[in-house]
């Protein structure tokens, strides 16, 4: 594998992702959109492949997402090892390395008025460490109303928020951990300061696995697919837990505090 592709960050833009926990960058995967929607094309063209259904049958619209395909969908796989995006996510860690977590596709068709509830990610995975960060692009025009929010900040409260469903937005009911329920940030919008910016296809925004995000339920009148990938730091280490985590990744055999196996998460970008 070459060494990927190389995109310099600003001294302001890393500060400013460290302190916000979320970042836009502007047209930064402009030339990857048609290669990244065929990927999206063949993905879905797959029987085998897995899909996560989020709509409720009656619903208007159609809510879907699909993980950890990357290695199997060639236009994925070139992204991850060619593009920019590692060195990107290693720059706003701040990190010497950036090693390759997985993917998430989030699809959701015109029509669709359901909004991702607030969450955040870190207590989805199997991982531990404070480095740790999501790089969301978008493959479709998004409108300032339907894109994804972010509490700023919220990465470094130093809490850890019950996962939700986004079918229905109920709590996971995880045990393991001590954690709580995500706080009511639409009822209480002047307890809080949040982030968020349209974009067009090719535009990307960081974010903290920490940093609690959503979307609205205003109504799409076109499809709004976003391609994520998810970077691990220098400091991230497996976390085993006695509950099925997402994705849950099985026959992973670390214990935890074991280096991320390098077959399953090879670290794209290195000094």
């Amino acid at each position: 594998m070459s060494k990927p592709a190389f995109h310099q960050l600003s001294d302001e833009q890393i500060e400013s992702f460290q302190r916000d926990g979320a970042l836009p960058l502007r047209g930064v995967f402009a030339d990857w959109v048609d290669r990244l929607r065929t990927g999206v094309d063949r993905l879905e063209a797959d029987p085998d492949r897995f899909i996560n259904e989020n709509s409720i049958e009656g619903e208007e619209g159609h809510f879907w997402n699909s993980y950890c395909n990357w290695q199997d969908v060639p236009e994925f796989k070139d992204f991850v090892e060619s593009s920019s995006t590692a060195s990107i996510a290693a720059q706003a860690m701040k990190s010497s390395s950036a090693q390759m977590f997985h993917e998430h596709l989030v699809v959701k068709e015109s029509g669709t008025s359901k909004d991702t509830p607030w969450h955040h990610d870190f207590p989805y995975y199997n991982v531990q460490g404070m480095q740790g960060i999501s790089i969301w692009l978008a493959l479709d025009p998004v409108s300032i109303d339907a894109c994804v929010r972010f509490v700023a900040g919220s990465h470094r409260w130093g809490k850890l928020f019950q996962p939700r469903w986004f079918k229905d937005g109920g709590d996971y009911g995880f045990s393991d951990m001590e954690t709580e329920s995500v706080p009511d940030i639409d009822g209480k919008p002047d307890d809080y300061t949040v982030l968020a910016w349209d974009c067009e296809p090719g535009d990307v925004v960081l974010f903290d696995f920490r940093t609690l995000h959503g979307t609205t339920a205003a109504q799409l009148t076109q499809r709004r697919r976003g391609f994520a990938t998810r970077w691990l730091g220098d400091d991230m280490t497996y976390r085993e837990r006695p509950v099925k985590t997402s994705p849950d990744f099985p026959g992973i055999n670390l214990t935890t505090g074991d280096h991320m196996r390098e077959d399953w998460f090879p670290t794209i970008w290195k000094p």
